[in-house]
């Protein structure tokens, strides 16, 4: 098949199709009036890359399992190669989520605080006359807050 075709079949454009060419992942073959010439192989190693890259791989590390399919395994994923990359994208992977993970306590930690806070917001402006301001959360330590003579609200030390 020609590299339109290929690109149709494969859910891509001739554009990357090319480029993969200059990578070395697709092969490079001609026919006789030099127009690009493809099988059901090179499909194969195409989907697999749209695979890998679907799962967020970078395309140099789908380099072994076209090498792999090329070599002649049924999967590109059964040589060592590709089991290696496969093991080093998990524990990117699981490096991700740590922090993701992190990041998700630490805001859900802001937001119960903020919760809290617009709660006693809510208490204090149905507080009786006399009652204490409540303090904001954002004021640092050691500052408090104070109503002056003329009404506003101002910093003290």
């Amino acid at each position: 098949m020609r590299i339109g075709e290929l690109a149709e079949r494969a859910g891509t454009t001739t554009r990357a199709l090319r480029y993969y060419e200059s990578l070395g992942l697709l092969p490079a073959r001609r026919t006789g009036n030099g127009y690009r010439s493809y099988d059901e192989e090179d499909l194969r190693l195409l989907q697999q890359i749209r695979t890998l890259r679907d799962f967020g791989f970078e395309l140099e590390e789908t380099r072994p399992f076209v090498e792999c399919l090329r070599s002649g395994h049924p999967a590109g994923d059964s040589c060592p190669a590709s089991l290696e990359v496969y093991r080093r994208k998990l524990a990117e992977l699981d490096e991700c989520i740590a922090q993701l993970s992190a990041i998700r306590e630490r805001v859900g930690t802001q937001l119960a605080q903020a919760e809290r806070a617009r709660a006693e917001l809510e208490a204090a402006a149905t507080a009786p006359e006399g009652a204490p301001e409540p303090r904001c959360e954002l004021t640092p330590p050691g500052r408090r807050t104070a109503r002056h003579h003329d009404g506003h609200e101002g910093e003290t030390r």
